[in-house]
C-alpha cells in the first residue's frame, strides 16, 4: 500500500522545510497543504480570524483526496498539514494509502519568533495561541512519531526516515514507473 507522510504542526515549525527535505531524500512528490485552502479560509486567517472544524472539513477532505490520486497511481506522498486535532487526523486517515504522521514539536515561543520573521504568508502572528490551544498531540494508537525541531533540518528528516521506517530508493532510475525493479 502506497505511504503516505504528513507532516504535521503549527504554523512556522518547519512543515514545509521538512517536508521538501523528505521529498528530497526518498524521491515522492510532495504537497503544500496550505494550497488547498478555499480562499475564504486564506481570506479569514488573514484577517486573524481562527479557522473552525466547518472551515477546515473541506480543506481536509481536499487533500485526503489528494493522497488518494497519487495512492491509486501506486505513489508514495508527502504532504503538510497542520492536522491540529484528532478528528481532522481521522478525516486524513480515511485515505487509501499508509497514513503516516509526522509530528513536529517546538516550544511556542521559537515557533513565535519563526512565525515574525516569516514574509509573504497570510497566516499572522495572532494566531499561533489559537493553533497551540487547538493543537492535540498524536495519541498512542495514531500512526506516527514526534520530533523536536532542535537540530538542523536535516538531523529531523533523518529522525523521520528511521522513525517512520521509511527507506529512500537505492536509485531513482532503478525503477519502473509501477514501482518494479527494472533490469539494468
Amino acid at each position: 500500500m502506497p505511504i503516505a507522510v504528513i507532516v504535521m504542526g503549527p504554523s512556522s515549525i518547519g512543515k514545509t522545510t521538512t517536508a521538501e527535505l523528505l521529498s528530497a531524500k526518498l524521491g515522492w512528490p510532495f504537497a503544500e497543504g496550505d494550497k488547498f485552502h478555499p480562499a475564504a479560509n486564506i481570506k479569514k486567517m488573514s484577517e486573524g480570524i481562527p479557522l473552525d472544524d466547518a472551515d477546515r472539513q473541506p480543506w481536509l477532505e481536499k487533500i485526503r483526496d489528494w493522497i488518494n490520486e497519487h495512492a491509486d497511481e501506486g505513489r508514495n506522498v508527502i504532504i503538510t498539514c497542520s492536522a491540529l486535532k484528532r478528528s481532522y487526523r481521522d478525516i486524513l486517515r480515511q485515505a487509501r494509502a499508509d497514513v503516516r504522521f509526522l509530528e513536529l514539536i517546538a516550544d511556542k515561543k521559537i515557533v513565535g519568533e519563526r512565525m515574525a520573521r516569516r514574509k509573504g504568508h497570510f497566516m499572522p502572528p495572532s494566531l499561533l495561541a489559537s493553533q497551540f490551544a487547538t493543537l492535540e498531540d498524536l495519541h498512542e494508537d495514531e500512526r506516527g512519531i514526534k520530533i523536536t525541531v532542535d537540530v538542523p533540518p536535516e538531523a529531523v528528516v533523518a529522525r523521520a526516515i528511521a522513525g517512520l521506517e521509511l527507506s529512500p530508493p537505492a536509485r531513482l532510475d532503478a525503477f519502473t514507473p509501477k514501482g518494479r525493479a527494472g533490469n539494468r
